[in-house]
């Protein structure tokens, strides 16, 4: 027996060209113009190899696996393979989900103007680090600095690749081979698994815990400070919420500690709200932390992000007094961690538009601030253009958004959705299919269908989605 089944795998395996004939087939060759010629090479020998480990594994007279051996179907994983590929990277999608600051999907998109700034400056030469009245090197971000300032009325600011970044920079500039104190309360772990007590570590300071996790005074901190204490800090809960029986000590109470005893007060806002001048304000958002607020409490320095709430591009934006601004600057690791020039272009036009009182136009703004009777006129829009593709049941539902991205987690907008079922695939099918369809959707699996958001729907965009559902039922 076992004679023969080795017999029926070796004739099995005969069956199966090598690379080199594999890849003069006209089905492999007709894929060539899509991917380089070694890479087309690889998934070939590797679609190949693991049809002989198949049919090595052979049992029985292997008539079925003849059969499809004898129709290359090994070409369908080659092509299948070839489709992976293409599908892989950062690609344009469109985001009907409803969450507006996405993870996932890249978070803030940023305003058309600040998009073309990014890319001339991506395309071309700039004043980097060159000052045109003099000809010598100047500081790169020494224009977003004064940007910075002025829009929030702080002494100074500078800005590093992400918040994250922010957290450890000021950690390690100002209480390295020291200790910092912050609450028990406020231990957060931020997304991919990024502990504030591992932050700390990596950052060279000792976690210095006060109070409990629902309430702490700044008597905790107060009692806990000795000869070790560089830097009281606080970090504000993002993406969780503590309600009931809580207290907590306030930013201004922090600065006062921290200028009686000469320490270096720190507040991590995460996402950070900022209501810029003439534009509407993010009220929506609850308890989010208004970084003018926090600037104003007396803290030493702040930090928030870039592409949350602001609606700018990926950063994590310091400000505060010029003192403590100054200390960051000198550290080693705000070199590895600043910004190269189209992050910089962006922000700088980002800040521009703020102070230009035309921050209602930066896209995040507008999707929180949608207003309900739009959101519905453009459901209702939407529905129309599904309805005319075959397959669709659609119906217009009720529904919320949310901010997403940490930016408060218990805050829903209201909202209208179109909900859609299809003939032949369930809810989870139908969204696996729009994802890897071209453009590719993302909504979400709700209520026995798939929901379309059209809160973060850009200009263009129900028109993409509507050729993505075509393409389904073709």
């Amino acid at each position: 027996m076992r004679e023969r089944n080795g017999a029926a795998s070796g004739e099995l395996m005969r069956l199966l060209p090598s690379v080199d004939e594999a890849l003069q087939r006209p089905e492999v060759r007709a894929l060539a113009p899509r991917v380089a010629p070694e890479l087309l090479t690889e998934l070939v020998r590797a679609a190949l190899d693991a049809w002989r480990r198949t049919a090595k594994a052979e049992r029985g007279d292997g008539a079925t696996l003849r059969e499809r051996l004898e129709r290359a179907e090994w070409t369908r994983d080659v092509a299948a393979a070839v489709a992976r590929e293409e599908r892989a990277g950062l690609r344009r999608v469109v985001n009907a989900s409803g969450v507006v600051l996405h993870t996932g999907l890249g978070r803030a998109p940023v305003h058309e103007e600040v998009a073309r700034r990014m890319a001339e400056a991506a395309r071309s030469y700039g004043t980097l680090e060159i000052e045109r009245e003099s000809g010598e090197r100047g500081q790169r971000d020494a224009r977003l600095g004064v940007l910075i300032s002025r829009l929030l009325g702080c002494e100074a600011a500078i800005a590093v690749n992400n918040n994250a970044a922010a957290v450890v920079l000021a950690l390690s500039a100002l209480a390295r081979g020291k200790e910092t104190v912050l609450s028990r309360g406020e231990l957060v772990e931020i997304g991919g698994s990024f502990r504030m007590p591992d932050v700390m570590a990596a950052a060279g300071t000792t976690l210095r815990e006060v109070g409990t996790t629902n309430r702490t005074r700044i008597g905790d901190y107060r009692a806990a400070l000795g000869p070790a204490s560089a830097l009281l800090l606080k970090v504000h809960t993002s993406n969780y919420r503590v309600r009931g029986f809580v207290e907590e000590a306030t930013p201004a109470e922090l600065g006062a500690l921290g200028r009686e005893f000469g320490l270096a007060s720190f507040y991590d806002l995460g996402s950070g709200r900022v209501d810029a001048p003439g534009a509407p304000e993010l009220a929506m958002l609850g308890d989010e932390p208004d970084v003018r607020g926090a600037l104003a409490s007396g803290v030493d320095v702040i930090s928030f992000s870039g592409d949350k709430l602001l609606g700018a591009p990926q950063a994590g934006i310091l400000a505060g007094r010029a003192a403590t601004i100054a200390r960051l600057r000198k550290s080693p690791l705000y070199r590895a961690m600043r910004l190269d020039k189209v992050t910089i272009a962006g922000l700088e036009a980002t800040f521009e538009l703020l102070l230009a009182g035309r921050g209602g136009e930066l896209p995040t703004r507008a999707m929180l601030l949608a207003a309900p009777e739009r959101l519905a006129r453009d459901a209702e829009r939407l529905a129309a253009g599904l309805r005319g593709v075959p397959g669709l049941a659609i119906d217009v539902v009720a529904s919320t958004s949310q901010p997403g991205s940490g930016s408060a987690p218990d805050v829903f907008l209201p909202t209208t959705a179109v909900r859609v079922r299809h003939a032949a695939l369930g809810p989870n099918a139908l969204a696996a299919a729009l994802r890897l369809g071209e453009p590719p959707v993302f909504a979400r699996v709700q209520d026995d269908g798939l929901l379309l958001d059209p809160r973060t729907l850009l200009p263009g965009d129900e028109e993409r989605l509507l050729a993505a559902f075509r393409s389904l039922s073709r």
